[in-house]
């Protein structure tokens, strides 16, 4: 039997009514040569393990709880055969030409590495919201070299991801390291160093949106700006990127961090003397490094 083009990684803890409807908008793809790959994260019982007894097109992987998606994510990257890689998580729903139209992409644009889109964000009960996440900042900058701007306003939503084997091999595995938040975001940092994405505008998934997301617990992500440091710290050193867009990419770090979290003016800036003096491009004078981060274009 020849190796699927495409390995499909799920994610999975304590959710086997929301997982079930994701394996099967996965078995509902236009695009028909895929694996799906499960990984439960230690979910206590057996419920997972004979949902995915009902499919046959589905192999299941259970390990001891890690705490979040990064462990679970590698050991299926590390079960896969394919091509291609493609994730989603537990509770999101692929619309049926998703992986039909990411195939197309990467198959006929050689250069590109990664594929991504947008969602329509729908509730715990599945009722769409009409709201759109997951556009890039300048939308009309459609694919390309991004990582000049992967700091501040490009953005992959985990559910649209698609992207070369070939490109993990070189940048490695998610941070395991990491708080249950934001490993993605540090993740496709070191992808966009290594390969061009390509954005699709149009939705690709539901995704849903309800209290018990990683992503809605946000108190991890005021971690997320130290690793991105690392990620650019070693670009720098391994001169992928040079002084000045070391710069340019750590402040659009900070204009980020702070739009993340909605802080008022001054708690913005009491925050920012929480960071490490390194971490604000070495000013001293708070003065000209408010200028910098709020007026200067």
């Amino acid at each position: 039997m020849n190796n699927p083009l495409v390995s499909v990684i799920i994610p999975t803890f304590k959710r086997s009514h929301f997982l079930k409807l994701t394996i099967e908008s996965v078995l509902n793809q236009t695009f028909r040569d895929f694996e799906i790959i499960v990984v439960d994260d230690g979910t206590f019982g057996n419920e997972n393990f004979l949902l995915c007894q009902n499919y046959e097109d589905v192999r299941y992987i259970k390990i001891e709880n890690s705490g979040g998606p990064a462990k679970p994510r590698n050991v299926g990257i590390k079960e896969s055969q394919g091509k291609y890689l493609a994730f989603v998580d537990d509770d999101d729903i692929w619309l049926p030409k998703k992986l039909e139209r990411q195939v197309e992409v990467l198959e006929q644009n050689l250069e590109y590495g990664l594929v991504h889109g947008c969602c329509e964000v729908i509730t715990k009960e599945g009722v769409l919201q009409n709201i759109i996440v997951g556009r890039p900042g300048k939308p009309e900058i459609k694919h390309g070299d991004v990582k000049m701007r992967m700091m501040g306003n490009w953005t992959v939503m985990m559910p649209t991801s698609f992207v070369r084997k070939e490109i993990i091999d070189k940048v490695g595995f998610f941070n395991e390291n990491m708080p249950a938040a934001g490993e993605d975001t540090e993740f496709w940092a070191r992808c966009s160093f290594e390969t061009k994405f390509y954005y699709l505008d149009e939705p690709l998934v539901l995704y849903r949106v309800h209290n018990n997301n990683i992503s809605s617990k946000n108190i991890n992500y005021i971690k997320l700006p130290f690793y991105l440091k690392k990620v650019l710290e070693k670009q720098r050193n391994q001169k992928k990127i040079n002084k000045h867009e070391f710069k340019v990419l750590l402040r659009n770090l900070v204009k980020a961090q702070l739009k993340m979290f909605h802080l008022s003016f001054f708690k913005n800036i009491f925050f920012l003397f929480k960071l490490d003096r390194m971490w604000l491009l070495g000013f001293s004078n708070i003065k000209l490094m408010i200028f910098i981060l709020f007026f200067k274009k």
